[in-house]
């Protein structure tokens, strides 16, 4: 096994990219396969010479934003982008970031909340913490996002699959909106200083890339806690959910999202998810 596998791995992208997929010419003459390390350099908004370091092993430690960047350049799939963030780990010897300075984000759902939860029934309605992992949820809320794949995996995460799930693009007709709110609930909830948090950004900025970072970077946008949102279902087709998010009093950034019927024929559609004779959830006027 080689003691440079993360420098290997971004020279074996590069070379695997060709300029036309980038948007360069390719011109006569190239000597080296796929793309030149000044093209990926400037592409990717760094110096040849710091590329140059990554790929020869003499730097173990580029930052998630220098990571995020090449992987948008070298146009690596959600899977080399998870491999991509291990090599690192592993190159620079880091095992966990986090410590003991601010509690990880709670799992625990106080046995009231739960009943609360449960008391919403066939509501659509979601228990996050305050990195959106999800930790409680309706039978109503599991019809609605199971078949869209956000309920996936042991920890399933509303912001993590907003930005990492291909997906996403399609279940949320107005992602970019979408993905603004996230963000947004993300900065409210939790400082950019709390080491879980940084943890978790620097995570998503190298599977997300751009599309995150960007919105990381920006100015905090204050989160709305109402409004309506657009689905796209493939078993019941479009629709218009308006939704309230309640903060929980004395739980670490726990927030409770709770989904209406926008109108009457989201009301149908969601009756027909739960099995229900129509009417069962009414639509709410806006």
């Amino acid at each position: 096994m080689s003691d440079n596998e993360l420098g290997a791995f971004l020279r074996t992208r590069r070379e695997a990219v060709t300029p036309t997929e980038v948007g360069l010419p390719s011109g006569p003459r190239r000597r080296t396969p796929g793309l030149r390390r000044s093209e990926v350099a400037t592409l990717a908004g760094i110096s040849v010479e710091y590329l140059t370091r990554l790929e020869q092993g003499r730097d173990r430690n580029p930052s998630a934003q220098v990571l995020g960047a090449l992987a948008d350049t070298l146009r690596l799939t959600i899977e080399e982008r998870i491999h991509l963030r291990r090599l690192e780990k592993a190159s620079n010897g880091a095992d966990n970031p986090c410590c003991t300075a601010a509690p990880p984000p709670a799992r625990e759902v106080r046995p009231t909340v739960r009943a609360v939860v449960a008391r919403l029934e066939p509501t659509p309605a979601v228990l996050l913490n305050r990195l959106s992992d999800v930790i409680a949820y309706t039978t109503g809320y599991e019809r609605v996002a199971r078949p869209l794949g956000l309920l996936d995996g042991d920890r399933p995460n509303l912001l993590r699959f907003v930005f990492t799930d291909e997906r996403a693009r399609t279940a949320f007709p107005e992602w970019e909106r979408v993905a603004d709110e996230q963000i947004a609930h993300l900065r409210s909830e939790s400082p950019l200083i709390d080491p879980h948090v940084l943890q978790f950004v620097d995570e998503l900025t190298v599977l997300a890339g751009a599309p995150f970072a960007d919105r990381v970077r920006a100015v905090p946008a204050v989160p709305r806690r109402s409004g309506v949102q657009r689905l796209a279902h493939p078993q019941v087709g479009a629709l218009r959910l308006a939704y309230e998010s309640l903060a929980m009093p004395d739980v670490d950034g726990q927030r409770l999202l709770v989904h209406l019927p926008a109108d009457d024929a989201t009301s149908a559609a969601l009756d027909r998810l739960n099995g229900r004779q129509p009417g069962g959830l009414r639509a709410v006027s806006g």
